[in-house]
C-alpha cells in the first residue's frame, strides 16, 4: 500500500524541474523525476515510478506502476484501452479471476471517475503556473 501512495504521489515529481510540463505536454519531467528521487535517496524501486508511469508497455512493469499510469490517465478523463487491457491482465492473474470479470469491475469504476474529469481539470487550471 505504502508503495502505491507514493508512487501516486511523486510520478510528477519532475515537473518542479520542467515547469512547462506542469500545464503542456513532455516527458522530460519523467527521467529527471526519477534522477531526483534517487538523488535524495529514495531506493530505484520508489524512483521507477517517476519514469515509468509513461513506459506502461515496457517489459517488467509492475501491478503497482500499471495502476498509477491508469490513474494518471483517467484522472484526466483519458482512457487508454492497451493500458487498461494489460492491467486488466495482471489483475486477473494476481486474483485468480477471469478477465472479462475484472474488466466489468475496473471499467466501471474508471468510468465513474473520468466522469468528474472536467471538474478536476477546471479547478486545476484556475491555478496558472
Amino acid at each position: 500500500m505504502l508503495r502505491d501512495l507514493f508512487g501516486d504521489t511523486t510520478h510528477d515529481v519532475g515537473k518542479a524541474i520542467h515547469h512547462g510540463e506542469l500545464s503542456g505536454p513532455g516527458s522530460a519531467h519523467e527521467d529527471a523525476g526519477r534522477a531526483l528521487l534517487l538523488a535524495r535517496g529514495f531506493s530505484e524501486e520508489r524512483a521507477r515510478f517517476a519514469a515509468t508511469h509513461a513506459l506502461w508497455a515496457a517489459p517488467g512493469v509492475s501491478v503497482e506502476e500499471l495502476l498509477v499510469s491508469t490513474a494518471d490517465k483517467v484522472w484526466k478523463g483519458k482512457r487508454v484501452p492497451e493500458l487498461e487491457d494489460i492491467l486488466v491482465g495482471r489483475i486477473a492473474e494476481a486474483a485468480g479471476s477471469e478477465p472479462w470479470a475484472v474488466f466489468v469491475d475496473l471499467d466501471a469504476l474508471l468510468d465513474r471517475i473520468a466522469d468528474d474529469a472536467d471538474r478536476r481539470l477546471a479547478y486545476q487550471s484556475a491555478f496558472p503556473v
